[in-house]
């Protein structure tokens, strides 16, 4: 939604929540005014609600001018709105009554959803997630790409002379992308390289140096700089991500509570048909689901036996009865 199409939303919402939302109306700090009308913090708060994600990653002091200045030109629309009696008539009631469900619904996903997951609810999956995470190896290494064995089996000679390796590459290499950082290609995990070039610098040492290596870009001469386990992302870097996804998980679970004990009729012929074929598919792909479990459970139970009993085929000759 443009700004500009943003105004009337916000005021309708303003009016909406009003004192019911902030019940301490009256301390609420004074930021602008508008031919005598107030335009205060929680008005701003609104306004963010509205269109923050338009604002991207501005200042907070050009963020918060950006939305002072959208609630002034709100209030100019709405009064310019109220002098030609626009907030009268069926067709205005209809998007009041529109704009006040979606007040309600907003009020209702913070207060039951989004205040329900909280940072450490969060801190917790993320601790268990990161406990279930394999170790990945890494090494970090640097190579010299050449267009010829011989031009490759001279850079190793060099560098086992003592000569510097990333100055090498810095002056012999073919790849564009590594040589001003000397050959640097940073860490780097299984499956990131070409098999060639893979095997080779997971089979060196720290410091070691390979032998020259072919792939389909040329011959290579690698040196490992360093090996370690991938460290997991920390919990700040992945916060608003899982928070985003624990939310989301939330809303869709009382979503479907709710719709459990709704009556809902699709009146439209073809909404129907198109509604009626999800549930279907749905209905399939849980019955899917379950039959995979029984299997599974079946499998399990043909597989053992009574606790404590062992079967007899597999018992050693002097445990048979």
């Amino acid at each position: 939604m443009k700004l500009s199409q943003s105004f009337h939303a916000v005021a309708l919402s303003a009016c909406l929540l009003g004192a019911a939302a902030f019940s301490a109306h009256a301390e609420d700090k004074v930021v602008a005014t508008v031919n005598g009308h107030s335009i205060t913090e929680s008005d701003l708060s609104l306004a963010e609600a509205e269109i923050g994600n338009e604002l991207g990653n501005l200042p907070e002091g050009t963020r918060r001018r950006v939305l002072v200045e959208f609630m002034i030109e709100n209030q100019l629309y709405a009064e310019a709105a109220n002098e030609q009696k626009l907030g009268d008539g069926p067709d205005f009631d209809k998007r009041m009554a529109f704009w006040r469900q979606r007040a309600l619904r907003d009020a209702y996903f913070e207060k039951t959803v989004k205040a329900s997951i909280g940072e450490e609810a969060a801190r917790a999956i993320y601790e268990d997630k990161v406990k279930q995470v394999k170790p990945e190896d890494e090494v970090q290494a640097r190579h010299i790409l050449v267009a010829s064995e011989d031009e490759a089996k001279k850079m190793l000679v060099r560098v086992e002379a003592g000569e510097d390796f990333a100055q090498l590459a810095k002056e012999n290499s073919g790849d564009a992308g590594s040589k001003t950082q000397g050959g640097m290609l940073g860490y780097f995990g299984k499956g990131q390289m070409v098999p060639q070039f893979e095997e080779a610098a997971f089979a060196l040492k720290k410091g070691e140096v390979s032998k020259p290596i072919q792939s389909q870009f040329g011959w290579h001469v690698i040196k490992v700089e360093d090996r370690r386990q991938k460290p997991p992302p920390s919990f700040d870097e992945v916060k608003d991500r899982l928070i985003g996804s624990m939310v989301q998980s939330k809303a869709q679970n009382i979503a479907t509570e709710l719709r459990g004990k709704a009556k809902i009729d699709y009146i439209d012929p073809e909404i129907k048909k198109m509604a009626e074929e999800d549930a279907k598919k749905q209905a399939e792909a849980q019955a899917a689901m379950q039959k995979q479990i029984e299997d599974a459970a079946a499998a399990g139970a043909a597989a053992g036996t009574p606790a404590g009993k062992a079967p007899e085929e597999n018992k050693a000759p002097d445990e048979k009865k």
